[in-house]
């Protein structure tokens, strides 16, 4: 499975963007989707993730209530509304997760999106 994370940008606060991650492979459908981001001088921290059936969706506290995750077939989508300055990170799609939705112990990752959010 390879996948390809788009959509970033720069964005003012208060803002939308939309990230895609597009996934080769009828194996993905099968597999968990996770996004994670990564702020300059930072570790990589969990944003959304869900299961292959669209069940047991998980957020951050950090987001609830402003991003969405979805999928459908072999894309998998986060919708970030009410964006804030401390949003800004590269954004990375992830794929196949281990024992938990929340860790970065996925087996498939893709390159990040930059997103920046202005105040």
């Amino acid at each position: 499975v390879q996948l390809q994370a788009s959509g970033g940008g720069l964005v003012q606060a208060g803002g939308s963007l939309r990230l895609s991650c597009a996934a080769s492979g009828r194996a993905f459908r099968a597999y968990s989707l996770g996004w994670f981001r990564q702020a300059p001088g930072k570790e990589r921290e969990f944003v959304a993730a869900m299961r292959s059936g669209g069940g047991n969706i998980v957020y951050a506290d950090s987001v609830k209530g402003r991003f969405t995750i979805s999928r459908d077939r072999n894309m998998g989508y986060l919708q970030m509304d009410s964006l804030k300055p401390e949003d800004t990170a590269v954004y990375f799609c992830a794929a196949q997760a281990g024992a938990s939705l929340t860790t970065p112990q996925y087996g498939y990752w893709g390159r990040g999106t930059l997103v920046t959010v202005s105040s």
